[in-house]
């Protein structure tokens, strides 16, 4: 089977894009960077495409570099997915997410439903057996947003290279314990987001992290937090802060307040 290429060019509005298999992707200047935006099935050609026909997003690039390089491993993804020869079939049958309305045949045993709201895996009785038993989900069902991954690390010969490290991802930082199992070894704080957030609550339990915040409407230019103790919301005592709007930012796991610059408010 031949590779699937690339074919850039230019949209109407000026803009860079490229298509690839189905998809088509534009390149759209968003602050220091370029957005990813996608569509499907766009007929015309490059030329005639403007900013309007792609309503997807896949996250922002620094530059056409980076944008070039996304688009290329888009194409090896296609490539070998078509490799693979999974079949699109009808499936009369029941989900944990409601009735299939379609099926994709991974193999033997490995089919993947949609429904109208959801989907995921159904493995069947060997498939299943098969899988390393931290992975494995009495029943064979395995859903699309986060289980998926334990079917791809388990059968990683039925998934692309782009899948298999997406599932790694999703395992690593929301199910370490059985990325551990399987790999046998401890991952560091910054290899999992789960383990940064469980370092996160070990080093700041003692301390007041926002859980609630609005923009104050009786103190110009800041904001109005609601903090728990290590930003536990099971615990009953909260208390209020007020920080600079110019200050305050989330972050990866919640914002701190520093009790020496963030005055107290009454409740």
């Amino acid at each position: 089977m031949s590779a699937i290429l690339a074919d850039y060019g230019t949209t109407a509005d000026g803009l860079l894009a490229a298509r690839v298999g189905d998809m088509g992707y534009i390149a759209i200047p968003a602050g220091d960077g370029l957005r990813l935006a996608s569509g499907w099935y766009l007929s015309k050609p490059i030329e005639e495409w403007t900013a309007a026909d792609v309503i997807g997003s896949e996250g922002t690039v620094a530059d056409e570099v980076v944008f070039r390089g996304h688009v290329e491993a888009i194409a090896v993804h296609l490539t070998q997915r078509a490799a693979l020869g999974r079949r699109e079939t009808r499936m009369r049958i029941s989900t944990p997410w409601g009735m299939s309305q379609g099926a994709t045949i991974y193999a033997e045993g490995v089919v993947f439903h949609s429904t109208a709201s959801h989907g995921g895996f159904k493995l069947d009785r060997a498939r299943n057996a098969a899988l390393h038993p931290v992975l494995r989900i009495k029943g064979g069902w395995y859903e699309e947003d986060g289980d998926w991954s334990r079917v791809a690390i388990g059968c990683p010969d039925l998934f692309t290279d782009r899948e298999r490290a997406q599932a790694d991802r999703t395992l690593r930082d929301w199910e370490p314990d059985a990325w551990e199992a399987v790999h046998g070894r401890t991952l560091t704080a910054e290899e999992s987001f789960a383990r940064d957030r469980q370092r996160f609550e070990r080093v700041h339990a003692d301390d007041w992290v926002v859980i609630a915040a609005t923009r104050s409407d009786r103190h110009s230019g800041f904001v109005e937090t609601v903090a728990a103790l290590g930003g536990r919301r099971d615990r009953d005592e909260r208390r209020r802060f007020l920080v600079s709007k110019d200050e305050y930012a989330i972050g990866r796991h919640g914002f701190v307040i520093d009790l020496e610059r963030h005055p107290p408010l009454a409740a």
